[in-house]
């Protein structure tokens, strides 16, 4: 590998150049881990934590190595929370972990079935509603299906985006957004059921203030002037 290096001009040993070389690339290391990626994404660690479930009942399938939990299920796994009515969660040989939360079709829109995310380095979440919610936790990918909402919170209470389909994907890794109308968002102001989405300015979310100290006094004008030329 050295032959494809320049020749030091100070007569350094190869013992010299091959440590220089192995110092500059732990410093590369060093450099893409400290975080150089953007940071407004899905919480990271998030796919590691462990998932925790509370339900009025369980059943354990071990031929499908499913669990399914029923009545009033709540699931968390780091900063992600799920509701449901019915939550199946089945594992992969690789440890990753998958969630279907599901209610009744035609539940009313405040008992649908909910999900939420912290979004890294930032005092914002995801968050959305639907019939169903599939969660990958493989590729950190939630797809929301049937009457389905999902909105970007700052804190948890503003509504900063907001979007509304037939399916809505969110890319926890890549923060990406995806929709699908469909005849089941279909409304007398929407009759082709088409996407809807409200997405604010993202300079709205940087929290800056309006300038401090006691506003300008105002005098009038003596005389008029023209405007300036365009």
């Amino acid at each position: 590998m050295n032959d494809s290096l320049p020749r030091p001009l100070n007569g350094r040993s190869p013992d010299a150049r091959r440590a220089r070389c192995a110092a500059l690339m732990a410093l590369a290391s060093a450099l893409l881990f400290a975080g150089l990626t953007p940071a407004a994404h899905a919480e990271r660690a998030d796919k590691d934590k462990p998932l925790n479930i509370e339900a009025d009942n369980m059943t354990y399938d071990d031929l499908k190595q499913q669990t399914v939990f029923t009545g009033h299920v709540v699931a968390t796994k780091g900063t992600i929370l799920i509701k449901a009515d019915k939550l199946v969660v089945t594992q992969d040989p690789q440890g990753y972990q998958f969630a279907t939360g599901t209610v009744a079709p035609g539940t009313p829109a405040d008992r649908l079935a909910y999900f939420r995310q912290k979004r890294e380095g930032l005092d914002e979440y995801v968050d959305g509603t639907a019939e169903r919610i599939d969660y990958d936790g493989k590729q950190d990918l939630t797809t929301l299906t049937t009457r389905a909402t999902v909105r970007r919170l700052q804190g948890l209470s503003t509504v900063m985006d907001q979007v509304h389909g037939s399916v809505v994907t969110y890319d926890g890794q890549n923060d990406f957004y995806t929709a699908r109308s469909g005849k089941d968002v279909a409304g007398p102001g929407n009759p082709g059921g088409r996407v809807r989405a409200m997405l604010s300015p993202r300079n709205a979310t940087t929290g800056a203030q309006p300038p401090a100290g006691a506003p300008a006094a105002l005098t009038p004008s003596t005389k008029l002037q023209e405007a300036p030329p365009q």
